[in-house]
């Protein structure tokens, strides 16, 4: 009796010792998964949003976006745009540095300067990096075969533009832009994917890739919340867990502070038919929703002399705007998405963005209306509406399955065709597909993002238009609202632009998607936007 007393009090002491470690501030360590893997650290490569999360911790750029998707200082503590909106002119902090690193003389970083930005910037540009991001300087003027980045003196930086560009300075808060040290790149090589040296809050600690990685905090990170240093945490861990399922285990365990997105696998657990948090969880999980830049969509290709435009039968645009009539977009996300989404009823620009037009719907469910654009389109009930093919990948089945049976109530057959991401997004990519579901998701907080998918000049494969849409309208009011700096006036604009899309519907809206963050309760100051970027310099664990 006396030996299992004493196993007890061991057991009862050694809990207690765990139990202080956990809570030692000494070791604030926030964790969260990715089931996407990463394949590099490099920013020049950061495409996808698993790199873009990591890297976001360990890069800064000139500019920086908030909760709220505007524009602000980082690197850059102000900047002046010509009146003309050809000439931007970066006035840089002082007191930023790159990490402590052996690359430099007593492996002490040095101070970040403008020439940093010059060589970070057309290392991007140059074909030899092969960088997925080099578009992002397609509006930077070229003199002499070389682009215009200049650096004036060590703390001012200026790029000269072709042509005005509204959005560029919100393409510079996007992760491509964010500044390396030449002699880090020239250190490690190609192996700087894996060794990357920044200036952001935190600093690359250890990476084995598909098992963890850690990065630590930067104790000279140059930004401050009121009087305290950012970061508040030591640590942050990231597991490569592929199964969703286990993943969201460990997070229910506690084992992980945070979880992004939802997986239908366990979807009804979580959440109940409304989208809301099941009580269950409320003492334990916090949940954050808000609007996501990505619309979700069915793309036509319109084009007649493309591969797959050849022969669609949607080339008749009644018979696209008889679909876009003929399923219940609520009852869709309602009962396939927990009402996790805004129904697609309004236009290609999605909610989260200024130019999101939620007064004027385009296309809400109605039968009649469906069965008026099928008999305009030539048909009648019955008597020759041809069978379209839906490609889609096989995440979205259960909604390809939900739109076959809403169109065969209006006589129109659909099959769907079931192939891997990657072949989609080929195919889509050289204009093979006549009908096909899609997202966009925004690079950067503009709604020139989505509209840029309908300029003829910018037909895949050389650009995102995928339906090969082509208006002569259109592209006059594209090539206006780019010389107009004041937003409103600009926002005017995308809205003409977005009336003419609808009419001629190469798109089908879907929905709107939602930003879902399932957080531990002694998790603060996490956040979102509408952009879905994890930022992670302003969170505490109590």
């Amino acid at each position: 009796m006396r030996k299992l007393s004493i196993i007890l009090i061991v057991c009862t002491l050694l809990l207690q010792s765990c139990k202080e470690q956990h809570n030692d501030p000494g070791k604030n360590v926030f964790r969260y998964n990715e089931a996407a893997n990463i394949t590099t650290l490099d920013p020049a490569f950061a495409r996808d949003q698993a790199i873009i999360w990591a890297t976001n911790q360990l890069f800064n750029g000139l500019v920086q976006l908030d909760d709220h998707l505007e524009v602000k200082p980082c690197i850059a503590r102000s900047w002046e745009i010509s009146p003309d909106g050809l000439v931007l002119t970066f006035h840089l902090r002082r007191d930023v540095f790159f990490h402590d690193n052996r690359v430099f003389p007593g492996n002490k970083g040095r101070r970040v300067v403008a020439g940093d930005f010059v060589y970070s910037f057309n290392r991007i540009a140059d074909k030899r990096t092969a960088s997925p991001g080099s578009w992002v300087f397609n509006m930077v003027e070229e003199k002499e075969g070389l682009i215009s980045f200049i650096e004036q003196d060590d703390s001012t930086f200026v790029i000269h533009l072709k042509k005005p560009f509204p959005p560029f300075l919100g393409i510079l808060t996007m992760q491509y832009c964010s500044v390396v040290p030449r002699e880090a790149v020239a250190f490690y090589g190609n192996e700087f994917r894996r060794n990357p040296v920044g200036t952001g809050p935190f600093i690359f600690k250890m990476w084995k890739e598909g098992v963890k990685l850690v990065m630590v905090r930067n104790p000279g990170y140059f930004e401050f919340s009121d009087s305290s240093r950012l970061p508040f945490l030591d640590a942050v861990a990231v597991t490569f867990q592929p199964d969703k399922q286990s993943a969201f285990l460990e997070f229910i365990k506690g084992k992980l502070d945070f979880m992004s997105g939802i997986d239908p696998t366990y979807k009804d657990e979580v959440l109940d038919r409304d989208g809301h948090l099941k009580t269950k969880f409320t003492d334990r999980i916090y949940l954050i929703t808000q609007p996501y830049l990505n619309t979700e969509y069915l793309g036509v290709n319109v084009d007649s002399l493309s591969e797959g435009g050849g022969g669609n039968p949607l080339l008749n645009k009644e018979l696209r705007k008889a679909i876009s009539y003929a399923f219940d977009r609520e009852k869709m996300i309602h009962f396939l998405r927990n009402n996790i989404g805004t129904p697609g009823v309004f236009g290609i620009i999605p909610e989260g963005l200024p130019s999101f037009d939620s007064l004027h719907p385009y296309y809400d469910y109605d039968p009649v209306a469906s069965r008026l654009m099928i008999s305009k389109a030539g048909f009648s009930e019955g008597n020759g509406i041809p069978s379209i093919t839906l490609t889609s990948t096989p995440d979205y089945l259960d909604i390809c399955k939900y739109l076959q049976h809403q169109l065969a109530e209006q006589g129109i057959e659909m099959n769907i065709e079931i192939s891997p991401p990657a072949s989609v997004k080929e195919l889509k990519a050289q204009a093979k597909l006549s009908f096909f579901r899609a997202s966009w998701i925004a690079d950067y907080p503009d709604a020139e993002n989505y509209l840029s998918m309908f300029y003829s000049k910018n037909f895949c494969p050389q650009g995102p238009n995928y339906t090969h849409f082509s208006d002569r309208e259109f592209d006059r009011l594209y090539e206006e609202a780019m010389s107009v700096v004041d937003d409103s006036l600009r926002c005017k604009l995308y809205r003409k632009m977005e009336m003419i899309i609808m009419e001629q519907a190469p798109v089908i809206i879907l929905y709107y998607d939602q930003v879902l963050r399932f957080v531990q309760k002694n998790v603060t100051g996490i956040g979102s936007n509408p952009m879905n970027l994890l930022i992670l310099k302003n969170v505490r664990k109590l």
